[in-house]
């Protein structure tokens, strides 16, 4: 996740039981762990390598976020009692604490608080359908990139996000928070679809 392995990168079992001190067996069954969250890719007969996006399929995951979490965010209004507005804001608030850039930036902490605001949007939405299909669509290993990726100015509209996402639904106008939602996810695939151009290109231009 630190970017220190790149994508495509292989991961040869005796290298890595070498590297950490440990036997071959740990390694094979933490890459395997690693293969059922996405962040690893394992190819019969040819081992395993850190996950790899194409552009391709960055702007689909994307598009197809865009055409449903902004409707489950929409949903989610109506629904959303002041307990719960208090409970996004306090998220959303800790957000911006944790990941501002600074000293004190922990974009660890960041990412489970990120999925936490999301997942209770969701929740409040009461639109099962809508949410089994984003939930098909979300790579959790790419949601949690986006953080290490972003520049400063792409983080900082980020995290403004959330916040205006409670105002809105303090507001109680769900095709506000319809709007900052689709900008939100605006914001991530510029990001995301960037870093995946320049990570092609790098490659075409090594021998």
């Amino acid at each position: 996740m630190g970017g220190d392995l790149r994508p495509g990168a292989r991961l040869g079992e005796v290298e890595l039981a070498d590297r950490l001190g440990v036997s071959r067996t740990p390694v094979r069954e933490a890459l395997s762990r690693l293969a059922a969250e996405g962040l690893v890719q394992v190819v019969p007969n040819r081992g395993a390598r850190v996950a790899t996006w194409t552009v391709a399929e960055l702007e689909g995951v994307f598009d197809l976020r865009a055409s449903l979490e902004p409707q489950l965010t929409a949903h989610a209004v109506p629904h959303a009692t002041a307990a719960d507005l208090d409970e996004l804001d306090a998220l959303a608030r800790r957000m911006h604490e944790v990941g501002s850039p600074g000293e004190h930036q922990d974009l660890d902490a960041l990412v489970p608080l990120n999925r936490a605001f999301h997942d209770r949007l969701v929740t409040l939405a009461a639109h099962p359908t809508l949410a089994a299909a984003l939930a098909a669509a979300i790579h959790p290993p790419i949601v949690r990139r986006n953080f290490l990726t972003y520049d400063e100015a792409s983080l900082r509209r980020s995290l403004a996000h959330h916040g205006e996402i409670v105002a809105a639904m303090r507001a109680g106008d769900p095709e506000w928070a319809r709007a900052v939602m689709t900008s939100h996810i605006a914001n991530a695939r510029a990001v995301m679809v960037r870093a995946a151009r320049q990570q092609a290109a790098r490659e075409e231009e090594t021998p």
